[in-house]
């Protein structure tokens, strides 16, 4: 039987497209693993009946909006970081507000697939939510597990788990509570010295194998060229190298800051389990300390280093209007 929440969704897209507002609603359906929802593009009725919403959606559909005609009017289900990010895409003229119809869902937190698999090494059969509580169904047994203990980090440190700026409103409460909320690990890094930032920095960055599935993954890289691509003039190693991996990773940082919205999005395509938004996370601080800016939270505050004043276009440019750099 569909919670409650997939029951309103299918209410909601099925209204939209009977109407004739949009042409398309992406959401989630059923994948082919236990463990795994897909991303769906409903663009019928009857597809409305495959759309579901449950903790093992684990994409941000924002990144989708990325691939999609122009024009397309388009609905698509939102949690607080989905939202959030469409808001970031439309500050950066990436889509016309008018053609998307966001249909917000609180979040009530991702499941994170490497933590289940570690505490259960074996197949799966089954995975369902109860209240509070995994239900995870593996050699013929049935283990329960609380349902914290299984969210992903990103999610035990979210802010803004609540859709922001959307067009309908799904209502029914996210997940986090005070108690819940981890606001300490950010803090945490900070307190290290020098040679234990490094430390911890490059154990994450060299395991990575410079696949890019962060990219992929990532709303906010929708570069045409990303810049590790480039051959002239080539800016950093592009092999499996200590000096290309931990160059893709800071270079990747600076690039979201004020842009990233904390989803996770790019740890749980990791195959390598690489750990780094922490980087964002801390950057985003700064951002929010010295500029009051958090990302994707208003409507018409562009990032801080996306805006560019007349003063600072002065800067940039001659009297005569030729560039300077």
């Amino acid at each position: 039987m569909e919670n409650l929440r997939t029951q309103k969704i299918r209410a909601e897209a099925h209204k939209l497209l009977v109407e004739g507002k949009v042409d398309v609603v992406i959401g989630f359906k059923k994948g082919s693993l236990p463990s795994k929802m897909q991303p769906f593009f409903a663009g019928s009725v009857e597809e409305i009946e495959q759309l579901e919403l449950n903790g093992l959606c684990s994409n941000n559909l924002a990144v989708y909006l990325n691939h999609r005609p122009r024009g397309e009017r388009t609905a698509i289900i939102c949690r607080g970081c989905e939202s959030r990010a469409i808001q970031t895409l439309v500050l950066e003229n990436r889509h016309a507000r008018e053609n998307l119809t966001l249909i917000g869902v609180p979040c009530i937190g991702i499941l994170d697939g490497h933590k289940i698999e570690q505490k259960l090494p074996g197949s799966i059969s089954s995975i369902t939510e109860e209240e509070g509580q995994v239900v995870v169904e593996s050699g013929g047994v049935e283990i329960r597990f609380d349902r914290l203990e299984l969210l992903h980090d990103a999610c035990l440190h979210c802010e803004h788990p609540d859709p922001v700026n959307v067009d309908v409103m799904i209502d029914e409460a996210g997940w986090m509570t005070e108690n819940s909320l981890d606001k300490s690990y950010c803090d945490a890094f900070r307190m290290l010295d020098i040679a234990q930032r490094y430390e911890k920095f490059s154990r994450e960055a060299e395991r990575c194998i410079r696949c890019y599935a962060c990219r992929e993954a990532c709303p906010m890289c929708y570069c045409e060229e990303c810049f590790v691509d480039h051959s002239r003039p080539r800016w950093i190693e592009s092999t499996v190298e200590r000096a290309g991996q931990q160059a893709w990773h800071i270079i990747r940082a600076f690039h979201q800051t004020g842009r990233c919205v904390s989803c996770g999005a790019c740890e749980r395509a990791c195959p390598m389990e690489i750990k780094m938004t922490y980087l964002t996370d801390l950057l985003n601080q700064d951002m929010k300390r010295d500029y009051g800016f958090e990302p994707g939270m208003t409507a018409d505050q562009v990032p801080p280093f996306a805006a560019l004043s007349e003063k600072e276009e002065q800067y940039f440019h001659q009297q005569d209007g030729d560039h300077v750099c």
